[in-house]
């Protein structure tokens, strides 16, 4: 695979690997440089606190989304 680099300095990761690491819009990723190569990683508290939180942040995001809805939303 490939990736050219803009001239702002940003590569865009093809889709098969944002796929395999399941990397969405706003995923941080850790960045070193050993022995001239660059190693991207995925921060795991990145990914700890999406499942935990959900995208926005809310803790019952994750319970809306497989229960419907959480205790003290309003019924609709």
């Amino acid at each position: 695979m490939e990736s050219i680099v803009a001239e702002r300095g940003q590569i865009t990761l093809p889709k098969a690997v944002r796929d395999a690491l399941g990397l969405t819009k706003g995923s941080r990723l850790e960045v070193n440089v050993p022995g001239g190569r660059i190693i991207l990683r995925k921060k795991v508290e990145d990914t700890i606190s999406r499942v935990r939180f959900g995208d926005g942040g809310d803790a019952d995001a994750p319970m809306r989304k497989l229960r419907g809805r959480a205790p003290g939303d309003p019924f609709e």
